[in-house]
């Protein structure tokens, strides 16, 4: 059995690391983000034919539609909430 402060200590640890990670993959995905800036602006700009746009609607709708299927909360009934 383990005492309180070696649990404590223990989640400390497991939730410092965890943001520790969390915060150096954001940081990787902003960094990708400016890198790729240029690259997304001269693909938005020769997209004639709209099929870029169309991707990303597509794409919308079906997070949106993800997003419905999920219930709200953690009780039994959290998708509910909508109707009010």
């Amino acid at each position: 059995m383990e005492t309180l402060a070696l649990q404590l200590t223990r989640q400390l640890t497991t939730t410092f690391f965890e943001d520790v990670l969390k915060s150096v993959l954001e940081f990787g995905r902003s960094i990708a983000r400016v890198i790729t800036a240029p690259i997304n602006r001269i693909a938005n700009a020769c997209d004639v034919a709209g099929v870029l746009e169309r991707r990303r609607f597509a794409a919308q709708i079906r997070r949106r539609a993800r997003q419905m299927q999920r219930p709200r909360g953690r009780w039994p009934f959290g998708s509910l909430s909508e109707l009010t």
